[in-house]
């Protein structure tokens, strides 16, 4: 879905990805595919801006990613960390956060009011419905539906998740 919406805001699109998954992500518009086992991504990105970097990046892996991704992020521009799948704890350079003065954010969903401002779950909802829904309707940005299984198969769908097996796409669960 990242990929489909920062395209649809005219973002340039790269990706780390294993290797299986490049296909897929080029066909929803990913410009560059890095193979994160094989590749250095710091290095891809700076070669592919021209040594200037990314103008952001949307990281869901987080401490084990986060100085490399300062280091792959242009000048002035901003890190958005939405998942932890490498760790929650990591050693922050300030004085390089500084450097290359990055904007870091971190956030989630979960930790938000339901009602009450522009922070709260309400709020994004509302942002969804006013600039996502509409590029669905149109078509430009779709849902990627890896795999369906029935209900009564969640554990399946559980271990299939984790698995090098895991389709591209959601599993969606039906009844």
């Amino acid at each position: 879905m990242a990929i489909q919406l920062l395209r649809a805001r005219g973002y340039r699109v790269a990706v780390t990805a294993s290797a299986r998954s490049h296909e897929l992500c080029r066909s929803l518009g990913a410009e560059f595919t890095i193979d994160y086992r094989d590749e250095d991504f710091v290095d891809a990105v700076l070669a592919a801006t021209d040594g200037v970097g990314a103008e952001y990046i949307l990281d869901v892996i987080g401490a084990d990613y986060l100085s490399r991704n300062v280091d792959a992020l242009a000048l002035d521009r901003t890190l958005t960390v939405i998942a932890v799948q490498g760790g929650t704890r990591a050693d922050v350079d300030l004085r390089r956060l500084m450097q290359r003065r990055v904007t870091l954010r971190a956030m989630t969903l979960r930790a938000r009011p339901r009602v009450g401002g522009r922070g709260s779950k309400e709020a994004v909802i509302s942002q969804v419905r006013d600039h996502v829904w509409p590029l669905i309707a149109a078509g430009s940005v779709r849902p990627v539906i890896g795999a369906t299984l029935p209900f009564a198969e969640v554990e399946r769908a559980h271990e299939l998740m984790g698995s090098e097996q895991a389709p591209g796409g959601k599993i969606l669960l039906v009844r």
